[in-house]
């Protein structure tokens, strides 16, 4: 019962959040304002083109939906991937994803590609970095057994093999022109996703990834107590551990793509919800992308209101997450399992 008000909470909240958000921007409008703008549009009075319509349909309610989808996917991730790996310290990252999605974004934009081919070459590369990070795993242990530690070292070893290649071409990127566009990139941004066509695309591809995750979330419970516990539960580990990793790939390669890097969101989410509904992941993991869509959606108002000039997501993330994080490492007297 306990949970459920909690989840219920949580929808108001982001509800709220999001009605709140339509009123963040440079262009002055009170919520007053804004609910009169969308009875004109209803009734025909004024066209989506005007100023008005154009400020809340055109930019800020794509952004905004775009803003839940991110923290949600990211936060999915994380919360499966710690209980896949049975390690809190765990983020969607971990087998190289990002890493492999940054390289691919720095190469399109040193070839003066656009929109869309940087967008779908991220996307390529990160799922090829997982693939590449299974395909070392799968090697490896059939030669000499290991199973999780040898994917967690290959994808370590492939994440750092991206750094590299993605420094490198920072390096050789010209410093007017190329250097500022790939760095923006890298620290995240929804400045330049906006628009509805990227909510369609990030929309599909967080369905395909979380719906599958939803509905193997007793299994990830049986995960979490260790493979041999969940085989003898009757769970398909390798099955499981298979469908999670993919799924979680595709949430987190989506994002990375169409958004850039943002850190924290998969890692400190996940354990913001295990304090409020605990580890059963039948709560766990639906609370976890409620408060990460509420988390990524109030960070972005702080992005696009603070200064002038709008600050990167990676840097607010990382200012926010890093003390909630220390607060919650203090807080949890009982350990994180608890």
């Amino acid at each position: 019962m306990r949970e459920r008000l909690i989840l219920a909470g949580l929808w108001i909240a982001l509800a709220v959040a999001a009605v709140a958000s339509l009123a963040v921007g440079r262009f002055g409008m009170s919520l007053e304002e804004i609910f009169q703008t969308f009875g004109k549009v209803i009734s025909g009075q004024i066209e989506t083109n005007s100023k008005e319509a154009a400020v809340l349909f055109v930019i800020r309610i794509p952004r905004i939906l775009m803003a839940v989808i991110v923290g949600s996917a990211l936060a999915a991730a994380g919360a499966s991937y710690q209980g896949l790996f049975k390690n809190p310290m765990v983020s969607p990252d971990l087998l190289g994803v990002s890493s492999g999605a940054s390289v691919g974004a720095c190469l399109a934009l040193l070839l003066s590609m656009e929109g869309i081919r940087v967008q779908l070459t991220a996307f390529l590369f990160g799922l090829a970095a997982v693939f590449l990070v299974l395909a070392i795993s799968a090697s490896v242990t059939r030669a000499s057994g290991g199973g999780l530690l040898i994917l967690v070292l290959s994808g370590t070893v492939i994440s750092s093999l991206c750094s590299a290649f993605t420094s490198l071409m920072k390096y050789l990127a010209d410093t007017d022109t190329k250097l500022p566009e790939i760095t923006f990139w890298l620290m995240g941004s929804f400045a330049k996703t906006g628009g509805w066509r990227n909510v369609a695309i990030l929309g599909c591809f967080y369905l395909l990834g979380s719906i599958p995750l939803i509905l193997l979330r007793w299994k990830i419970n049986a995960m979490a107590f260790g493979e041999e516990e969940a085989k003898a539960m009757g769970v398909d580990t390798a099955r499981v551990r298979l469908v999670i990793i993919l799924s979680s790939t595709l949430l987190t390669a989506s994002s990375v793509a169409l958004c850039g890097v943002i850190g924290w969101v998969g890692l400190v989410v996940p354990h913001i919800a295990r304090f409020l509904v605990g580890p059963n992941y039948l709560s766990l993991l639906p609370c976890s992308m409620l408060v990460g869509g509420l988390f990524m959606l109030i960070v972005d108002n702080f992005a696009r209101s603070l200064t002038a000039g709008e600050i990167p997501l990676g840097v607010l993330t990382s200012i926010i997450g890093a003390p909630i994080f220390l607060y919650l490492l203090f807080k949890r007297k009982g350990g994180w399992s608890s």
